[in-house]
């Protein structure tokens, strides 16, 4: 479906909200599907190896130790959904991004390269993310066709709300997750777009 800086809907993830409300507070992050436990070598009787050495506890008799991944395990499949929909926005993001730095201003060209390429870098560690959670490539829908664009200060207001609105999103989902690793990644995408806002109302400032 073709997206265009004038259809906010297009980056309202309000849709995803009731994606985040089943994930329950007590959701257990590291549910009983494990391998089953490789049999440990009964110890010497002298409490040692063959080579003299002490013996060493196996991984899974440590304390704490699970089967199940501690980062982007089973408690980040919940946020499959939202990942998702964060890399779709994201190369939307860049594709109009990279439309604007052929038709704006001289002066702030380079900032709107700057930004397709960091919505290029939140893209492509989504995508890491999703494949350390699933072992499977995503391929993403690709919009294709012209984008039409107001005047530049109206251009510059609405990349300003598409972008921290995804920090908002971004931050929110972070606190949601029950998956450490994946919590850390959201937060620091939010913190980057939030950035990226300041940078479009810098520009802003400059227009008006």
């Amino acid at each position: 479906m073709e997206q265009t800086i004038h259809s906010p809907e297009t980056y309202d993830f309000r849709k995803y909200d009731q994606i985040w409300q089943r994930v329950a507070p007590n959701l257990e992050p590291y549910p009983d599907l494990r391998e089953p436990a490789v049999p440990a070598v009964p110890p010497l009787p002298s409490g040692g190896t063959a080579s003299g050495a002490p013996a060493v506890p196996a991984a899974e008799t440590l304390p704490g130790a699970e089967q199940d991944p501690c980062c982007m395990g089973t408690a980040a499949r919940e946020e499959l959904e939202v990942l998702e929909g964060f890399i779709e926005a994201e190369l939307a993001d860049r594709r109009v991004y990279q439309a604007l730095a052929q038709r704006a201003p001289a002066s702030a060209r380079r900032t709107m390269r700057d930004l397709a390429a960091a919505s290029g870098t939140a893209a492509k560690r989504l995508l890491t993310a999703r494949y350390l959670i699933t072992g499977a490539c995503y391929r993403p829908a690709v919009a294709r066709g012209r984008i039409p664009f107001g005047d530049w200060c109206s251009t510059l207001r609405e990349r300003y709300h598409v972008e921290a609105c995804n920090g908002m999103n971004y931050l929110r989902a972070g606190e949601e997750t029950t998956d450490p690793c994946l919590g850390r990644l959201l937060k620091a995408l939010g913190e980057e777009s939030y950035r990226q806002a300041d940078q479009l109302m810098a520009l802003l400032e400059r227009a008006l």
